[in-house]
């Protein structure tokens, strides 16, 4: 019987397009339920490569979100737990990675720092679906004075906006609809987004907390895996 010349390459051309597209994707099983969240190796490349890495070394595995503040965001990825410590895949801090196209919309998934360049393995999840009123009244001024108002940088340098929180119409009109934290902007890394999963995250967000807004009853990372 003769082999099909098509049937090898096709199932070749089919896996490497499977094998491309799991690595944009993890699901984080937690004890509350499933989150999916899609990954941006593209535009944040050692995030991502420091958040995958982690996941299947199963650094993650166990460890809880530290830290929940209803309106603002779930935290986690801290193997003591305390919001102190975890390190990035390299044993230091790694730099962040700002695009302007990377926002933190509400289901945003972001890493924490304690400043500019300090990324180790800690990483939150924006829960926000509406934005105060002092938000609306900061994009607002920030998005009629983009070429004259001189801010601070992350890394404590000065600019005008437009040089480092730029912004446009479509930004504003994306945190009317859907809610986020938009001062965080180019201080946190954004690195994925959740798309599945964001009833699990409102579901966390409302458990009580004590001291340091900590869970009183844990909220578990199972696993994280990474693609669907």
């Amino acid at each position: 019987m003769k082999k099909s010349l098509l049937a090898l390459p096709a199932f070749c051309m089919l896996l490497l397009s499977a094998c491309n597209k799991s690595e944009d994707k993890a699901v984080i099983t937690t004890n509350y339920g499933v989150i999916k969240v899609q990954l941006y190796p593209e535009k944040a490349p050692k995030a991502v490569e420091n958040f995958i890495t982690h996941a299947k070394n199963g650094y993650y595995d166990g460890l809880i979100f530290h830290r929940v503040i209803n309106g603002f965001m779930l935290q986690g990825g801290d193997p003591e737990g305390t919001g102190r410590g975890g390190e990035s895949i390299w044993g230091k801090p790694f730099e962040d990675e700002f695009d302007a196209s990377l926002r933190n919309y509400n289901g945003a998934l972001s890493m924490a720092n304690s400043g500019a360049n300090t990324n180790g393995s800690q990483f939150f999840i924006v829960q926000n679906n509406k934005l105060d009123d002092s938000s609306k009244a900061m994009l607002k001024q920030y998005l009629e004075n983009q070429d004259t108002v001189i801010g601070t940088k992350q890394d404590g340098t000065e600019a005008i906006l437009k040089e480092y929180y730029p912004l446009d119409e479509s930004v504003v009109n994306e945190y009317l609809n859907v809610g986020g934290t938009p001062h965080l902007d180019f201080k946190h890394t954004v690195f994925g987004r959740v798309y599945e999963g964001m009833d699990v995250v409102d579901k966390i967000a409302v458990v009580k907390t004590g001291a340091n807004d900590r869970p009183k009853e844990d909220v578990v990372i199972e696993s994280i895996e990474i693609g669907e």
